[in-house]
């Protein structure tokens, strides 16, 4: 029972029943990913939407190319266009904040060690 109330009312554990209805009557598969979001868009307004796989809604998830198709940069869906990502562009990594595996730099109040010294190549402004 608590599942079914779970999928109904939040949102953050994926797409609700009233999404899935929404897709199923307004909105055409588009097509999918390498982590296996599905991606969709709207038939009469000019609305995108993807459903998350996994169950967690984690916006951080999308690739480079269907994040600009998603965001209106692109009209080219890349599933049609075999996207090629650049160079620079890295693959996705999930945001760890929060976790134990979250970064905590030497100093920090959850990490051993001590702040490192100011070397003196900067020099703080105070006002006259």
């Amino acid at each position: 029972m608590k599942q079914f109330l779970t999928e109904i009312f939040a949102w953050w554990g994926g797409n609700t029943w009233g999404t899935r209805l929404w897709i199923r009557r307004f909105g055409d598969y588009v097509g999918s990913d390498e982590f296996g979001n599905r991606y969709y868009q709207d038939r009469k307004a000019n609305r995108r939407y993807v459903t998350y796989a996994g169950g967690y809604a984690d916006a951080s998830a999308i690739p480079p190319g269907w994040h600009g198709w998603m965001h209106h940069r692109s009209d080219v869906v890349p599933a049609n266009a075999k996207y090629e990502p650049r160079a620079w562009e890295k693959p996705h990594q999930p945001n760890l904040t929060g976790t134990a595996a979250a970064y905590r730099p030497d100093g920090s109040l959850l990490n051993k060690g001590e702040r490192p010294r100011v070397t003196g190549d900067y020099q703080a402004w105070s006002p006259e």
